[in-house]
């Protein structure tokens, strides 16, 4: 009996931290959104993440990474370009030392 009260008291427990944090308003929202949908979606956890704002946290971030990527992408095609440039240079740089050097 006493271990069924210890386990109640920690449901509790957590019921109150959940209650506090507003996760349990959060997600009463949703899911009443999702109840309210005439036309419920395919995936229900999507309209889940979307609706208490995961989803478009992390298509913000995808976005940012995706502009990131491309930046990096553009500039290292602009290194390589100055790199065979300066390769070229030091070439004719060295045969004209050696034509130089020639007695």
């Amino acid at each position: 009996m006493a271990h069924h009260r210890a386990s109640e008291t920690k449901r509790e427990q957590f019921r109150r931290y959940l209650e506090k944090a507003g996760v349990l308003d959060s997600l009463t929202t949703v899911l009443v959104a999702l109840y309210e949908e005439t036309d419920k979606p395919n995936n229900a956890l999507d309209f889940l993440k979307q609706h208490l704002g995961v989803g478009s946290q992390e298509s913000t971030d995808t976005e940012a990474l995706q502009q990131e990527l491309n930046e990096m992408r553009q500039r290292c095609e602009l290194l390589l370009e100055e790199n065979k440039g300066l390769k070229n240079k030091l070439q004719r740089y060295e045969a004209g030392q050696d034509d130089g050097a020639a007695p």
